[in-house]
């Protein structure tokens, strides 16, 4: 059975699936609705993302979709770690703003879910890291949103990284929370 731990913010949750291994390696079930459901987790996913990063301190997000494209995501790694960063950003949440972490990584062989409402981002700790996420939802560019990673309001504390952030245009210019368009 997968096991299913509540985080501290909303429905943000940690995945921690099953792996059974032998002298030929290991198998694992990491994803199963049915034991989802029975934990509480009842969603339909209709795309799988995969991102590849070469380097440490590749800097992702943080990203969202605005409804009626919002997507709740499923995050894992298969080969390295990342620092995965939430932040709820539903005006009318006791925690807007407030931001959570969690390592995930291929060692550990956990996963998080993130629910719509909140912003997502992620920093790879260490070279060649892949990132695999199932969404309940298409990808639509017309819904598509950023914030900035270090926006002094929402105050990530993101690693120190050697070198620094790699990030995208995207990521780099994206707007600050008090500018962006968010939930209600």
């Amino acid at each position: 059975m997968v096991e299913v731990r509540k985080l501290g913010l909303g429905d943000v949750l940690e995945i921690l699936p099953k792996k059974h291994g032998d002298h030929r390696g290991f198998f694992s079930e990491t994803y199963n609705a049915a034991e989802l459901k029975t934990a509480g987790v009842d969603l339909v996913f209709v795309q799988d993302n995969h991102s590849y990063s070469a380097a440490a301190g590749v800097l992702r997000g943080l990203h969202y979709q605005l409804p009626p494209f919002a997507q709740d995501k499923l995050v894992r790694v298969t080969r390295g770690a990342i620092l995965d960063v939430v932040v709820d950003i539903r005006r009318s949440s006791p925690t807007f703003g407030k931001w959570e972490a969690l390592e995930v990584s291929a060692e550990r062989w956990n996963q998080i879910l993130v629910p719509k409402g909140f912003a997502h981002g992620f920093v790879t700790l260490v070279p060649d890291t892949e990132v695999l996420y199932k969404v309940t939802n298409l990808y639509s560019k017309e819904h598509d949103r950023s914030l900035r990673f270090d926006d002094p309001a929402i105050g990530v504390a993101w690693p120190t990284i050697s070198g620094g952030f790699t990030l995208s245009d995207k990521d780099r210019n994206a707007p600050l929370l008090a500018n962006a368009d968010l939930f209600d």
